[in-house]
């Protein structure tokens, strides 16, 4: 890694290499619960996104370097990326596809719509004080976790957002104004699978999943049945079984 940038880079398991990328709040630490299902057949690898990133191309650097400490500099890995991780993961698999084993992206998009939702938000952001966050994330927990997720996760949750910078989301939320992979994604060259909560209330994930798989060849989508947009925390979800079982249906 250059410059002071610190991907707080987490590694565990053995196996074929399993990147995952962050969402918005770009803390690796959310895939507390997912890292150990994973590492029984895999291994894996978590960070933490840079805050002052003002381009999607510096993400996706940053994210080729991760993948070169995990799978080696001529490696390649399989790369998951959750709601704003989801972009990124797609536009480093389009930047460097033959780096990508597979590519899953969970509750993503291939561009945010409606546009004026966004910015409304990210004008919104830059005016609240930034204490003021938590009490915004505990007040959506209803909207944004699936029905069945635990309290004691929720509490987990909040605690490890509370770490996220009001630099890094007003940074990322600018990204995806520009952000749009719509007329690349027939450009998407490694297996890929969508997976798509169908209770997500902050982006049409069902709807952008299917949109994404018609146009990525030999795409695959799974949708998430009873989950809200931020799953990953729910007891009944795990990453480290629907990729076994996903690898095992395609060749790779």
């Amino acid at each position: 890694m250059t410059g002071s940038y610190d991907p707080r880079l987490s590694l565990a398991g053995s196996g074929d290499a399993v990147v995952l990328v962050p969402g918005l709040d770009g803390t690796g630490l959310l895939f507390y619960r997912q890292i150990p299902l994973i590492a029984r057949a895999f291994r894996v690898a978590s960070y933490a996104l840079r805050d002052d990133a003002t381009t999607m191309a510096e993400l996706v650097a940053d994210l080729g370097r991760i993948v070169d400490v995990v799978a080696g500099d001529a490696g390649r890995a399989i790369v998951v990326g959750e709601s704003f991780g989801g972009a990124l993961a797609m536009s480093y698999a389009l930047a460097a596809p033959d780096r990508v084993r597979g590519l899953v992206v969970l509750n993503s998009f291939a561009h945010f719509t409606p546009q004026i939702r966004l910015r409304a938000g990210l004008a919104a952001l830059r005016l609240l004080p930034w204490g003021a966050m938590r009490i915004v994330r505990r007040f959506t927990a209803s909207h944004l976790h699936s029905p069945h997720t635990h309290q004691e996760e929720i509490a987990r949750f909040l605690q490890l957002t509370a770490r996220a910078t009001k630099r890094g989301y007003v940074n990322r939320l600018r990204i995806l104004t520009s952000y749009d992979v719509r007329p690349r994604l027939a450009d998407l060259r490694p297996p890929a699978l969508f997976l798509a909560s169908d209770r997500d209330r902050l982006v049409p994930a069902v709807e952008q999943a299917r949109l994404m798989a018609r146009r990525a060849p030999g795409a695959v989508v799974r949708v998430l049945e009873g989950h809200g947009h931020i799953c990953l925390i729910s007891p009944d979800i795990d990453l480290g079984r629907i990729l076994i079982r996903w690898l095992g249906d395609c060749t790779i």
